[in-house]
């Protein structure tokens, strides 16, 4: 048999030529870094109210650690998009000179946050001057009530200011993400999107995933995507976006004839694996192929021991190349992440 050819790799070595390629085709260009696991709201799909136990500061990445993982991951490996995740970014205290840094990178890649925006209205325009592109915030209702009895605390209004100071800075134009929970805030849908296109920010409803920490997620119990689609059907004309989805989590759908858009990430029910470009760092530095990754890989050790960015590399795209073909959540076998989301990051 012929040896493989450099761009090939073998079943069990990916080929540096590659970048962060896997066994089925895909290739990693989207990088999500988790910067803390802490949070100031405890919503009851990703963390209990009373919290969790915190990484240890010694086991959490310094900011130079995170930017030099980035700049590997971006000069050497191929990646293009950053996202900074949480845990809530926003409580990280160097995370102005870590986008500066990102942004200094060459090529630059985009840049980007997922915040519950508490404290954004503050930081926005700093972050916009450091080289931030755009921003997600998590917005789960209108209603003061229901705000408190999902995140456990009071910080509607504190949300909404900092969605409204990241538009004035100029982070336009600000993508909101929704989970419903049944029973909870699940008739709020076409609320929020009046809400959104009112203020002419981009909605998108997101299936409840099994990454709660108390693991007591049940998909029967789950409102899903088609769920979603049949309340704002109900309200509003929605066609199907003419747009390439290309890897693009969200379906999208022009509502009202458009311009205006709506979208739904099924990632239960429509799961989009086989278009999958994502590898995340955890914010003690471990590797993970998948969201639902059952195993990780510590980048945060091999750098603490001296290895060099070619090492590091080398590593990063050995972890990509094990990625399974799918998350396997309706397979009766799946087992949740020992994680849950505020530890993995979104």
């Amino acid at each position: 048999m012929a040896a493989p050819t450099p761009t090939q790799g073998t079943a069990n070595t990916p080929s540096p030529a590659l970048g962060l390629r896997d066994r089925h085709g895909r290739t990693a260009t989207d990088l999500r870094v988790s910067l803390t696991d802490r949070c100031n709201l405890r919503c009851t799909y990703c963390m209990p109210e009373a919290g969790l136990p915190w990484l240890p500061k010694p086991e959490l990445l310094t900011d130079a650690e995170v930017s030099r993982l980035v700049g590997i991951a971006v000069r050497d490996l191929g990646v293009n998009e950053v996202r900074f995740t949480g845990g809530e970014p926003l409580l990280r205290p160097g995370l102005v000179d870590i986008v500066t840094a990102a942004a200094a990178l060459e090529p630059r890649p985009e840049i980007s946050l997922t915040t519950n925006a508490i404290g954004l209205e503050r930081l926005a325009a700093p972050l916009v001057a450091a080289g931030l592109d755009r921003v997600n915030v998590s917005l789960d209702t209108l209603n003061p009530g229901t705000f408190k009895e999902l995140a456990k605390r009071d910080r509607l209004e504190a949300t909404l200011r900092g969605i409204e100071g990241a538009a004035a800075s100029g982070l336009a134009p600000v993508k909101l993400n929704t989970v419903l929970m049944r029973g909870v805030n699940d008739a709020e849908a076409p609320a929020l999107l009046r809400f959104a296109i009112a203020h002419g920010y981009q909605l998108r409803f997101i299936e409840q995933m099994p990454l709660d920490a108390a693991g007591v997620w049940r998909r029967d119990e789950m409102v899903t995507a088609a769920e979603i689609l049949e309340a704002l059907k109900a309200e509003f004309d929605l066609v199907p976006d003419p747009a390439h989805r290309g890897s693009a989590p969200a379906e999208t759908w022009l509502v009202d004839g458009g311009p205006a858009k709506v979208g739904v990430i099924g990632s239960v029910t429509r799961p989009f694996c086989g278009d999958c470009d994502r590898t995340r760092l955890t914010a003690d530095g471990q590797v993970r192929n998948c969201l639902f990754a059952r195993g990780e890989t510590d980048l945060r050790g091999l750098m603490r021991e001296g290895a060099s960015d070619a090492e590091i590399g080398a590593r990063w795209r050995e972890a990509m190349w094990g990625k399974l073909p799918g998350h396997g959540i309706d397979d009766p076998s799946f087992l949740q992440p020992a994680r849950p989301m505020s530890a993995i990051g979104g």
